[in-house]
C-alpha cells in the first residue's frame, strides 16, 4: 500500500525517496507510452529505467498492479474547486478540467494502452475507477442534482441522463473527434448545447 492510499503524512527530510518515487511512476507511465502493455510490464523493467534498484519499487508497492493503478492516476488532474455560483459556470470548470487532460497526447496514449488490457486486470480497473474516474462522477452528479434543486435544470431531470450527455459529448470530441488541438472553449460549447435540453 503506498503513501498517497493510506493518506499517512512522508516524513520530513525525504527529498530523495520523493525522487525516487517520481521516477519509478515516470518510468512506469513511459514504458506504457512506448507500446508494453501492462502484462508485459515488469519491475525489472521499471527498476531498469527509473534508475533505482527492486528493492526500492517493494517498499513502496506490492506488486506491479498497485504500482500501475499509482501511476495511472497521476495523469488525472485535481478536481477543480467549484465556486457554486451557479450550474453552468461549475459544469464548464468540469468538464474543462477534462480537456486539459485529454490535451496530453503522452496520457491519452497510456489509458488507451492500458485500458485494452481491462479485461486481463478487472481489479486493477475497478481500483482505477474508484480511486480516479468515480470522484469526477460524483461531482458532475451533484452540480446536476444542485441545478434541479435550485431551479436552474428542470424538474424531474433524469441525472444520469444528464450525466451521460455531458461526458458523452466530451468523450466524443476528446476521444473520436476531428484530429488536432481540441477548442479552447470546447467545456463552454458543450455544457451550453446540453443546457439547452437540460433547462427549464
Amino acid at each position: 500500500m503506498t503513501i498517497q492510499e493510506t493518506g499517512a503524512a512522508r516524513p520530513a527530510g525525504r527529498p530523495r525517496s520523493e525522487k525516487a518515487e517520481k521516477a519509478i511512476i515516470d518510468a512506469t507511465l513511459d514504458l506504457i507510452s512506448e507500446g508494453m502493455g501492462i502484462s508485459e510490464l515488469s519491475i525489472e523493467a521499471i527498476a531498469s529505467k527509473a534508475g533505482v534498484g527492486k528493492t526500492t519499487i517493494y517498499r513502496r508497492w506490492s506488486n506491479k498492479e498497485d504500482l500501475v493503478v499509482d501511476a495511472l492516476s497521476t495523469l488525472k488532474a485535481p478536481l477543480p474547486l467549484l465556486a457554486g455560483t451557479s450550474v453552468r459556470e461549475d459544469l464548464i470548470s468540469l468538464l474543462d478540467a477534462m480537456v486539459q487532460e485529454s490535451g496530453d497526447r503522452r496520457s491519452r496514449c497510456v489509458m488507451n494502452i492500458a485500458m485494452s488490457e481491462a479485461d486481463r486486470y478487472p481489479q486493477l480497473l475497478e481500483r482505477f475507477l474508484k480511486r480516479a474516474v468515480e470522484p469526477r462522477r460524483e461531482a458532475l452528479r451533484s452540480v446536476i442534482e444542485r441545478g434541479v434543486a435550485s431551479g436552474e435544470l428542470r424538474a424531474g431531470l433524469d441525472v444520469d441522463m444528464g450525466m451521460a450527455v455531458l461526458s458523452g459529448a466530451m468523450l466524443w470530441h476528446t476521444k473520436w473527434g476531428p484530429a488536432g488541438d481540441l477548442p479552447a472553449d470546447l467545456a463552454e460549447r458543450v455544457v451550453d448545447a446540453a443546457l439547452a435540453g437540460l433547462a427549464p
